[in-house]
């Protein structure tokens, strides 16, 4: 306290350890701290609950934040609690893959692959961050698609629009993960943009575990954009090129079936 006001507590410091992950929304309850990192971010875990899915059973934890104002969530598998090299996916929200099944992006495929990996580790947690559009929002994005439906790639789109290729921020997955109190994690990704951003907020990063999803016809161009402009460490071979047909027909063969 100075001068009879109460002072924040450092952020770190008032994330205890806990027995349960229920225990944390009692733990945060009052929670009020100066901040995580340069922009001061300050997250609370609201609320826990199970979660039964297709891919096994998590928790799902609600986080508030006074960032963004995004109700983020984490989706965990076993007990993340204290733990070290935690296998961990961060992402990010994409309405048209996850949702509605879009072929455009490799998203629905990476939260679903991901998941089944995080349900066989003793322990595992996924992110699900509201960062739409590699952060540009919805209608951004649509209007992006727009402009790559006109032959623009996934990077010029978003230049075009203002935006820089990524908007994405990963202070507050990084708070979310000191908050639950993992004390390093291996990621699961292909970018190491993610690596650094969360290194840069002292989450300790043991190691990355590779991420790829085979491409289709509808984002092949897509996922070659994000390895040649965006640094993301895959490899995508160019479409395979198909023959009119299997077997050639000798000319004898063609005269002989035309004149019968």
């Amino acid at each position: 306290m100075q001068n009879g006001v109460p002072t924040a507590v450092p952020c770190i410091a008032s994330l205890t350890s806990v027995p349960r992950l229920g225990d944390l929304v009692l733990r945060d309850k009052n929670h009020d701290c100066e901040g995580f990192g340069v922009h001061h971010i300050c997250v609370r875990v609201e609320a826990v609950a199970h979660l039964p899915t297709r891919f096994g059973r998590f928790e799902v934890v609600a986080f508030w934040n006074n960032r963004d104002g995004k109700e983020h969530l984490a989706l965990v598998h076993g007990n993340v609690l204290g733990a070290d090299n935690v296998m961990t996916r961060l992402h990010s929200e994409c309405l048209t893959g996850d949702a509605l099944g879009s072929l455009r992006c490799d998203c629905r495929d990476q939260l679903a692959v991901a998941l089944e990996r995080l349900s066989s580790e003793p322990a595992g947690v996924l992110l699900y961050m509201r960062q739409e559009g590699r952060g540009i929002g919805l209608l951004n994005k649509i209007r992006a698609y727009a402009l790559q439906d006109q032959g623009l790639d996934t990077v010029d789109a978003n230049l075009a629009l203002g935006f820089h290729d990524d908007e994405r921020d990963y202070a507050v997955a990084a708070h979310m993960l000191a908050s639950l109190t993992v004390r390093s994690i291996r990621l699961l990704t292909n970018n190491p943009k993610k690596v650094a951003a969360l290194e840069a907020h002292d989450i300790r990063v043991t190691g990355r575990i590779p991420h790829v999803i085979p491409a289709n016809e509808h984002n092949r161009f897509y996922l070659q954009t994000k390895a040649n402009r965006s640094g993301h460490l895959m490899e995508i071979p160019p479409a395979p090129t198909v023959s009119e047909q299997d077997d050639p027909v000798l000319v004898g063969e063609a005269d002989a079936l035309a004149g019968g």
